[in-house]
């Protein structure tokens, strides 16, 4: 047993530091990031955020919105190769670029990702997740799948130490998500005592991704369109977004009405009532790491998206950053105590 005594932070214990900035307007400032890859040889061009891979936010009709606005949605994996089929007889080629097929790395799994990807080959991102990026069996599943499909974009995770980082670029992967806990449907830091806080996850893990030429993904821990720009600030390429876009008529389940508010449900992919959804129960060798909560029903994603990008233009005028690829340069993060005056909350 050992004591690391460094200092880890998480969104919620800093702010960044107003610049002197020449922008005039939010307006002036282009979210859109280019990217190479560390293996894939595809280049893409968007704005770098994720629709989470739960069935409560990763879903057709969420791609098809954020798609448009040049927006990645990561699919969650639970559709059939029928539903798949459909879903890209009626999606525009170019919009393609911004849809991840997710997968776990069971035999099943495997087979079904090589069937998906035969439907389209215009198919550019698969998402290999599990809870615990730390195991071999992880590892070698990314290789297998580097070796099966050299040029594809392969995101890999989750993790949240530098070296776990290395391993998986050096293994095949392009991008590594980033963040074991802080999710707000997530209860794995309370079932098992492992976690990282999500700031600091993301300036270790980006700095050692980018000594190789990788990417990182922050997931989790969002809360307001300030928690993604701090996100940004910090070293991520991209950041995957959950709870921020559920609840909404995009998002998947059911509309719920209790004393006349409408709700819908959102839950963690650990969680029972996953579980039970998707693999008949918990096994009774695990423990559910999820919750399950009713979020207010907030209609269109649109209105949402507007907001979180309206935001990081404004984190980015604020600095003097005239493009995102600038704001981690003229980021400086201060330490804090509060964040916000809740007396009207």
């Amino acid at each position: 047993m050992r004591i690391e005594q460094d200092l880890k932070l998480g969104f919620k214990d800093v702010m960044i530091r107003p610049k002197r900035s020449t922008l005039k307007s939010r307006a002036e400032v282009g979210l859109d990031r280019d990217y190479k890859f560390l293996h894939s040889s595809y280049k893409w061009k968007g704005i770098p955020i994720i629709a989470a891979n739960m069935d409560t936010v990763g879903t057709f009709e969420m791609a098809k919105v954020l798609s448009a606005k040049k927006v990645v949605t990561a699919i969650h994996k639970h559709y059939s190769l029928t539903e798949w089929k459909t879903f890209l007889d009626n999606m525009p080629e170019a919009h393609l670029d911004y849809v991840a097929v997710s997968t776990g790395t069971g035999l099943e799994d495997s087979e079904k990702l090589e069937n998906i990807l035969k439907l389209n080959s215009k198919l550019k991102f698969i998402c290999i997740d599990v809870a615990n990026g730390y195991s071999e069996h992880f590892v070698n599943f990314v290789e297998n799948v580097r070796e099966k499909f050299p040029n594809k974009i392969i995101i890999a995770g989750n993790v949240v130490t530098g070296e776990m980082v290395e391993e998986l670029l050096i293994s095949g992967a392009d991008i590594v998500k980033v963040g074991i806990g802080p999710g707000s449907v997530c209860t794995t830091r309370v079932k098992t005592g492992v976690g990282y806080p999500q700031l600091s996850a993301i300036i270790e893990c980006a700095d050692a991704a980018h000594g190789l030429g990788g990417q990182i993904i922050s997931d989790g821990g969002c809360t307001t369109p300030g928690d993604i720009a701090k996100a940004f600030g910090a070293g991520a390429d991209f950041v995957m977004l959950g709870g921020m876009l559920a609840g909404h008529d995009e998002s998947g389940g059911d509309i719920v009405e209790k004393n006349g508010e409408k709700f819908k449900h959102f839950y963690g992919m650990s969680s029972a009532t996953a579980m039970e959804k998707h693999v008949g129960g918990v096994a009774e060798y695990r423990a559910s790491e999820g919750k399950t909560v009713e979020v207010p029903y907030r209609g269109a994603v649109q209105d949402t998206l507007q907001d979180i990008l309206g935001g990081l233009r404004s984190t980015c005028t604020y600095v003097g950053a005239s493009r995102l690829k600038e704001l981690t340069k003229r980021t400086t993060f201060i330490r804090v105590a509060e964040q916000e005056n809740k007396v009207y909350n």
